[in-house]
């Protein structure tokens, strides 16, 4: 298998085009039509993470964190990052990021954290900004079933854990076909009336040329009446953070010392908050401040994330317990869940393909 389509996969669960516009998702090194003979995980691509892909002979590492955040205007061999790129260069090895997507998407980065605390009910703490569009087409009835099936194949018609959403609304449709026409339906250089179905469905704006595709390959016309509408609603299938709730309440040094045990953190910072028991939690992996007043207006107790600075720790000390649990700690959980969905795809495919997840050595030590 190639690479291609390892990277194809991942895309289907964390889709490119719900990144943050200035992320650098995909692939990062080398040549994506390669085969696969070995693929680690690692939160970071370093130094310590190549040598293991070379000793493992892995000739693939999927990372969450992108090797180039910025553009790059040179590359510095003598540079530490210039080092990486020659090594894995030299060694033939391809880099491939899934950052902000894996972040933003159902059971990515923020959903994980929020099972490892052992949180039920599970949401997207806020819902993504609309990245959609509703396609409406115009067919009749005896057509309908079959093109809702391809177009669902292609991506469309789904909402939240629905797919093969769809409206329906019967009409009547007219037609008058030219001379060097070829009616699927009556009579060319005659006003034909027929009995269809106004079909709409909404998809993602990044499979729009599949839909498109989907339609014109399968709808029975020669020239199939559609139109596409940008939507502003908010987008269900991604979003930023999560929140749930813990089975029963709990206290608050308890939920803390559960966190530390739970991620395996040296060290977490927190404040009390105003409660001194709690049940709804709002959690988003690695930095997530940006979330805090999103999650007391959510009415959460707690708001678990990390990267807090000591005065969004005072401004809110008062509002939320505020818990601190690292970075690498609370985005590392996810990579058991690229690890779990990857096996279940080689498995599927009868690949026997070495996959290792990289328990990386942290630069940052805590006493």
């Amino acid at each position: 298998m190639r690479h291609l389509k390892i990277f194809e996969f991942i895309e289907d669960w964390a889709p490119k085009g719900i990144a943050w516009e200035k992320d650098n998702v995909g692939l990062q090194i080398g040549n994506p039509d390669e085969e696969t003979k070995g693929i680690l995980l690692s939160l970071d691509l370093s130094e310590d993470a190549l040598k293991k892909a070379i000793q493992e002979k892995c000739n693939l590492i999927i990372t969450h964190h992108p090797i180039f955040f910025y553009p790059v205007n040179k590359v510095d061999l003598s540079s530490e990052q210039g080092q990486l790129i020659e090594l894995a260069i030299k060694n033939e090895i391809t880099i491939y990021s899934a950052h902000t997507n894996l972040d933003f998407t159902k059971d990515g980065v923020s959903f994980v954290l929020a099972k490892k605390l052992g949180l039920q009910k599970i949401t997207f703490l806020e819902n993504a900004p609309s990245t959609q569009y509703k396609l409406v087409t115009f067919v009749p009835e005896q057509y309908v079933s079959n093109l809702v099936e391809k177009l669902s194949e292609a991506g469309a018609g789904v909402i939240g854990n629905y797919t093969h959403c769809s409206y329906q609304l019967k009409g009547k449709g007219t037609f008058f076909g030219l001379e060097n026409t070829n009616p699927a339906i009556g009579e060319k250089g005659k006003l034909e009336e027929v009995e269809e179905v106004r079909l709409e469905m909404i998809f993602e704006k990044w499979k729009l040329n599949k839909v498109l595709k989907a339609l014109l390959t399968n709808h029975p016309y020669e020239e199939p009446a559609y139109d596409i509408y940008p939507l502003q609603n908010r987008n269900v299938n991604f979003g930023f953070g999560a929140v749930g709730y813990l089975p029963e309440k709990m206290n608050l040094n308890s939920f803390v010392n559960l966190v530390k045990k739970k991620l395996n953190a040296p060290i977490v910072n927190y404040t009390s908050g105003n409660k001194k028991f709690v049940q709804k939690i709002g959690v988003c992996g690695g930095s997530g401040s940006d979330l805090i007043s999103k999650a007391i207006a959510e009415g959460c107790d707690v708001f678990v994330t990390a990267d807090i600075k000591y005065h969004t720790f005072l401004d809110y000390a008062d509002k939320i317990a505020l818990i601190d649990a690292g970075h690498f700690y609370t985005e590392f959980p996810v990579l058991d869940e690229v690890e779990k969905r990857l096996k279940e795809f080689l498995s599927k495919n009868r690949l026997k393909i070495k996959l290792i997840k990289y328990h990386q050595t942290k630069k940052i030590k805590s006493i």
